[in-house]
């Protein structure tokens, strides 16, 4: 059967207490699996507001409603408001995700402080930064993480080598095509990347006439068919030619605060188109434990993604 699997990023303290529980109320109802990756410390998320220099941000501030979807409070933490400690007063959603029988993962510690901040830093400020998600994730759940995927898509050399020493079993940090093994300079970190592979809600709604009432429409239509493969199916040919084939399936993230809000008609939506054409709706482990073969090698560049500000880790060649 072809797969789909669903990984829910959750970034803020608002997206656990509201969303998280309605996703997993959706996700049952649907029998369907996800995996959530949660932030586990402060909810700072006020602080993006220096993302307004960014290129494209105000375009997608403008497109996707961000007061509507995050509220007033989320969008002040960190500023005017002090941020809630998401891991600590939440922590009982989270063990309530994991003993409904989703796998769960580390997301971040900081949110805005990752994804802001990691491209450009050193060693130890990325260790230190990720210990901090570590910690925090086995004080919650009693037992260490096995799985990782950054905040934002944004990775550095150091924060690669790390989901190899801390013997994360898979990261879903970049944005590509298929999974693979990655490399950064040619250096083989030994942690294989599930990329996210189709586009988000928010880099869809707003552009080329696309609303909340056509994008599930336009999602489905991206998903008729299994994504063209490059890599485990094309070793076993021999070839390097992509080629369609039921071997890697589909990444989808989604965000707890959109579609766990106003937009979880939407997601209600796509877990029935999707299950209509055929594909089973599975967490990330599984889809892992689903791939044979070995897996091809891509290098992790930085790269622009339709829809988002900024670059992001994306899968090269």
């Amino acid at each position: 059967m072809k797969q789909l699997a669903l990984k829910i990023d959750v970034d803020t303290y608002r997206g656990t207490r509201e969303g998280v529980p309605r996703l997993m109320e959706t996700l049952k109802r649907h029998n369907a699996q996800a995996t959530f990756f949660f932030s586990l410390g402060p909810d700072h998320t006020g602080r993006a507001i220096w993302r307004v220099f960014r290129p494209g941000f105000l375009g997608k501030v403008s497109r996707t409603s961000v007061l509507e979807h995050y509220g007033i409070k989320t969008l002040l933490y960190g500023t005017l408001l002090p941020g809630p400690d998401i891991g600590r007063n939440c922590a009982g959603i989270m063990r309530a995700v994991r003993d409904a029988g989703f796998e769960v993962g580390i997301h971040c510690h900081d949110h805005i402080r990752w994804q802001d901040h990691v491209a450009g830093r050193d060693a130890e400020w990325t260790r230190r930064e990720l210990q901090r998600a570590v910690d925090r994730f086995t004080e919650i759940f009693g037992e260490a993480p096995r799985a990782h995927a950054a905040a934002g898509w944004q990775m550095n050399r150091h924060a690669l080598r790390l989901t190899q020493r801390l013997d994360f079993d898979y990261s879903s940090d970049t944005r590509g095509t298929h999974p693979f093994i990655p490399t950064w300079n040619a250096e083989i970190i030994a942690c294989p990347q599930l990329p996210t592979t189709l586009p988000t809600l928010d880099e869809l709604i707003g552009r080329d006439g696309i609303t909340p009432d056509t994008v599930a429409q336009y999602l489905l239509h991206l998903t008729e068919d299994p994504p063209a493969c490059g890599g485990v199916a094309a070793q076993q040919l021999g070839t390097h030619r992509r080629t369609p084939c039921g071997c890697c399936g589909h990444v989808y993230t989604l965000h707890a605060e959109l579609e766990g809000g106003k937009l979880l008609p939407v997601f209600e939506q796509l877990l029935a188109g999707w299950k209509a054409q055929g594909y089973e709706l599975v967490s990330l482990r599984q889809y892992l434990e689903g791939l044979n073969g070995a897996l091809p090698r891509h290098e992790v560049v930085t790269g622009e993604i339709a829809g988002r500000s900024g670059t992001l880790a994306v899968q090269g060649s």
